[in-house]
């Protein structure tokens, strides 16, 4: 199969950074790049992408059952904390049949926007009471599944960053049990989540649509023996390893009550930092933090409309990114589902930071949205259109309202969901004229987010979160 490109974002030769390039023919085989010709016209076999073609798009933190929270959560103000209550609201009513149709939705609805590849930071792992799943039900595994089967059915890859989540907080004495609302994330001890995961992992082993890759949920959820187990653990497993970490100050506040160091301090000293972790948010930093995660070549995943909608703050990107810490961009809570805005936003965040324009030029807010994520979700080969990488494209118009008159080699600072035309993953066509291949998203969305408030009770526009 062969995809021609009016214009795609293609390496340079000998190492060359990419540039854009007119005329481009990518040749695929059983979901790989097999050939890329540039400067060379259509044939009748090509199946024709018009505008700049991208590599696909990675969403490397997601949480997809949160995008029944949008557009509910802004009525009283209220504060992170509090929109975490009405989170906790809605992870009561999940089953892994509504999980599976609500992921699905999700997963299609950033395939419209580009994304081929998601790393799901995946906690809700157990029945509402704490429970495992039968084996009449699915197995302790059952959630995993039905996000599992919801990638495959949108047609993106999945990283499963199964997260471990033993504590229910962390106070002046310690960390606390997890209360009723979380019982489900909770294994009880990394063991018994280490052997939930080796079972997942050994069941996912010949599906190379998927991965499976560790989570500790935070430092206020893994205490410093259990963070130390874990990364072990994804050592050994050769597994990327994601942490959220200092998104509010809250957080770093406990760590410094509880243990007279910073939430950065306590990875380090657990050895859970290096170049197989990524450090999700870290908007609270101290000099010393940026020092510990660069040095040790801990990426970081930036998700700025998530950090604006819930005033979390400003991440020193550039800081970050200066130290040596490898930075890549994620939708998170999915206030958006356009992973092109989530690499823009870092540059403008930098941009209000600092009062200069041009910190992030164009080529390197495409690094983030692309290779960068994807290497931080365990697939360094994808997110460039060279031989041997996936076959994951997308066609970006440059003909709309938004795109008309763009440098194409400018384009990620402009361009978002509505101007995708065309994706393919793995070499499939998912995207084609702006249509998913599953149908109405919008409609699939709005059944599954229904049902979830159906079934929660209650609906924080009304003001209940205060």
């Amino acid at each position: 199969m062969s995809f021609w490109c009016e214009r795609a974002w293609v390496p340079g030769d000998g190492g060359a950074p990419a540039s854009v390039v007119e005329g481009v023919r990518v040749e695929v085989d059983r979901g790989r790049i097999v050939g890329v010709e540039r400067g060379v016209t259509a044939s009748g076999g090509d199946v024709r992408l018009g505008g700049v073609v991208l590599p696909g798009l990675a969403d490397a933190h997601s949480h997809a059952f949160h995008r029944a929270l949008r557009g509910r959560t802004h009525a009283d103000g209220g504060s992170f904390w509090t929109w975490r209550e009405g989170m906790y609201a809605l992870a009561t009513t999940l089953t892994p049949e509504l999980y599976e149709r609500l992921a699905r939705a999700v997963y299609a609805e950033l395939a419209l926007g580009g994304t081929t590849a998601v790393g799901e930071f995946h906690y809700v792992h157990h029945r509402a009471d704490g429970t495992p799943y039968p084996a009449s039900e699915g197995g302790p595994n059952a959630m995993a599944e039905a996000l599992r089967s919801a990638a495959r059915d949108a047609g993106v890859h999945l990283t499963l960053l199964d997260t471990c989540y033993l504590h229910g907080g962390l106070g002046p004495d310690g960390h606390e049990p997890l209360a009723p609302e979380q019982r489900r994330f909770g294994d009880g001890a990394v063991a018994a989540w280490a052997r939930r995961v080796d079972a997942l992992r050994a069941a996912w082993a010949d599906d190379d649509r998927v991965l499976v890759g560790a989570a500790a949920h935070s430092v206020r959820a893994v205490t410093p023996p259990e963070l130390a187990e874990l990364a072990r653990w994804a050592r050994q497993a050769g597994a990327p390893l994601h942490v959220h970490l200092s998104e509010q100050p809250g957080e770093n506040e406990a760590a410094l009550g509880a243990f007279g160091v910073t939430p950065t301090r306590l990875l380090h000293d657990a050895g859970a930092l290096g170049p197989g972790t990524t450090a999700v948010h870290a908007v609270h930093l101290t000099d010393d933090d940026v020092t510990l995660l660069g040095a040790s070549g801990t990426g970081v995943c930036l998700c700025p409309t998530t950090e604006r909608d819930l005033a979390d703050g400003i991440a020193p990107g550039l800081r970050l990114l200066r130290a040596g810490s490898p930075l890549s961009v994620g939708t998170d809570q999915h206030v958006g589902a356009d992973v092109l805005a989530e690499a823009r936003g870092v540059e403008e965040h930098e941009r209000l930071a600092t009062g200069l324009r041009g910190s992030f030029p164009p080529a390197t807010l495409t690094e983030l949205a692309t290779s960068a994520g994807h290497a931080a979700l365990g697939r360094p080969d994808a997110g460039r259109i060279a031989v041997g990488a996936p076959a994951d494209l997308v066609a970006v118009r440059l003909d709309t309202v938004r795109t008309a008159g763009t440098d194409p080699a400018q384009v990620a600072l402009v361009a978002g969901v509505g101007d995708v035309s065309d994706v393919v993953a793995g070499g499939e066509v998912v995207v084609r004229g702006g249509e998913h291949r599953a149908g109405d998203v919008g409609r699939m969305l709005a059944d599954a987010i229904e049902e979830v408030w159906a079934l929660a009770g209650r609906d924080l526009t009304q003001g209940s979160e205060a």
